[in-house]
């Protein structure tokens, strides 16, 4: 009996279980992360698109409010926009913008219902640009 309880055949098993453990773990959080990081990614490029616009165009209305129409369509996302001023832009004269996202992380997706571990985080993408047009 004595034998038997200092015997070390099995330890290996316990630290195999262990490592598969850990790892399955960290696989489920990195899956859990890349969304919120490629949909940062993304908002970064919807303001940055949304104030070449701007830019291009001399001011914020119709043409804005159409680009991100199309961004939205294109990336999914439909962000909270706001500008720091609106209307007619003159030339050099510096705006900006916020769009805000919120994305849920965690596990479970969308199609179970109590989402386990869901946290919402807010995603905040901020873009500066000056007008190109001079307005007479």
């Amino acid at each position: 009996m004595r034998k038997l309880l200092r015997s070390k055949r099995g330890e290996g098993y316990f630290d195999v279980v262990i490592i598969v453990l850990v790892v399955v773990m960290v696989i489920a959080l990195i899956m859990a992360v890349a969304p919120v990081v490629s949909a940062k990614i993304q908002l970064d490029n919807y303001a940055d698109e949304l104030v070449r616009e701007a830019e291009i165009s001399g001011r914020i209305g119709s043409e804005t409010t159409s680009r991100a129409r199309v961004l939205t369509e294109k990336t999914g996302l439909s962000p909270k926009i706001e500008w720091s001023r609106t209307g007619k832009i003159q030339l050099n004269q510096e705006f900006s913008v916020t769009c805000t996202y919120t994305m849920d992380i965690g596990f479970g997706g969308q199609k179970l219902p109590p989402k386990f571990g869901s946290f919402p985080v807010t995603l905040t993408a901020k873009a500066t640009g000056k007008s190109e047009v001079y307005w007479k």
